[in-house]
């Protein structure tokens, strides 16, 4: 009986003992597996930091060129020349050249022709000691960051949402995301034409100022060009006015209004610009009639009125090479800024210089 007592005590004791043991080292067993998973996780997080730090680092990092990493600008206000980084140089450059409201890809492509052009007006030895100058009558439009930012400011009485700093880190990314990046032909960097608005159709530079041309230089279509402001414009001015600007070109010159036929097209390019146009006794490049009446474009119409003369205008810029209108129209189609480049450049390659 006594022996029976003990093995119901012993039973009784092992019911709650064994228990107990599992319980600790299920416990101990999970908490193992938790500080691995944290430790995995933690791994996980420093290394996504690491590659997020060395990805700011990449973009950072000024850009080791073959030639010119400094570019000397020539201020053309005050005629003195200073030196920057090339892609320090680009942020001021872009800045003045695209609205910063533009996509970003278009941004990108803009960035690549103007890295370009600036490597190709480099090579002419134009201004002396200075590589480039800040006209964009000469060579390109540039801005300081500190005037660019303070334009922006001014804009918010207008435009409530614009945010100077984030158009500034967006135009440097435009730049920093094709570091290196430059348009060639047969190997060497291309004249890198541009301009506003091609109204729908670019223009061979054989038209604008002669000569033989550049093979990648050809006339393109471009689609909804006409959704932007660019695309069209007027200029109305007395008949008065019109004679006398002519004659300040021509002194001989003369016109019958009255006539129906005092002013012909006479041809346009393939371009869909006015080639040649005969206003009373002078033929006349349109390339000469925009200039003349300061006109937006050479592809325009002419209206005489009772007492007027006016002009109507499709497209903004001399027409040739990238359109800027029409590379925000390409982004927005889905395009990215390697092939906005060669949309608008024929038979080019994007290289890294």
């Amino acid at each position: 009986m006594k022996k029976i007592v003990i093995y119901v005590l012993i039973l009784v004791i092992l019911t709650f003992i064994i228990p107990f043991f599992f319980t600790n080292a299920t416990i101990e067993s999970k908490a193992v597996i938790e500080v691995d998973l944290q430790e995995n996780e933690e791994i996980e997080v420093n290394q996504e930091t690491e590659q997020a730090i060395e990805q700011s680092s990449v973009d950072d990092a000024p850009y080791e060129y073959k030639n010119y990493n400094t570019i000397k600008l020539l201020h053309s206000k005050t005629n003195t020349i200073e030196e920057l980084q090339l892609d320090e140089y680009l942020y001021g450059v872009v800045s003045a050249e695209m609205p910063y409201d533009f996509e970003l890809e278009a941004l990108k492509a803009q960035a690549i022709v103007a890295r370009t052009y600036t490597l190709y007006k480099i090579n002419e030895l134009k201004h002396g000691e200075a590589h480039i100058c800040d006209d964009s009558s000469c060579c390109q439009a540039w801005i300081s960051k500190e005037d660019r930012l303070a334009k922006w400011e001014e804009k918010r009485a207008e435009i409530n949402d614009i945010n100077p700093e984030e158009n500034w880190n967006k135009i440097m990314r435009a730049v920093n995301e094709t570091k290196g990046k430059i348009i060639t032909y047969d190997g060497k960097p291309i004249n890198a034409f541009f301009h506003s608005n091609s109204g729908g159709a670019t223009e061979a530079p054989v038209n604008v100022w002669g000569g033989t041309g550049y093979p990648y230089l050809q006339t393109v279509e471009t689609s909804g060009e006409d959704a932007y402001t660019q695309y069209s414009s007027e200029v109305v001015v007395s008949r008065e006015q019109f004679v006398n600007k002519m004659k300040e070109k021509y002194p001989d010159f003369n016109i019958n209004f009255d006539d129906e036929t005092c002013i012909q097209i006479i041809e346009y390019t393939d371009g869909k610009r006015i080639k040649t146009i005969k206003i009373g006794n002078c033929n006349l490049s349109g390339v000469e009639v925009r200039s003349i009446f300061a006109l937006k474009s050479a592809n325009f119409s002419i209206e005489v009125g009772s007492q007027d003369v006016k002009f109507s205008v499709i497209g903004y810029g001399h027409g040739v090479g990238m359109s800027q209108t029409g590379a925000d129209s390409l982004a927005k189609q889905g395009y990215n800024c390697e092939e906005i480049v060669k949309h608008f450049y024929s038979g080019v390659e994007v290289v890294n210089f």
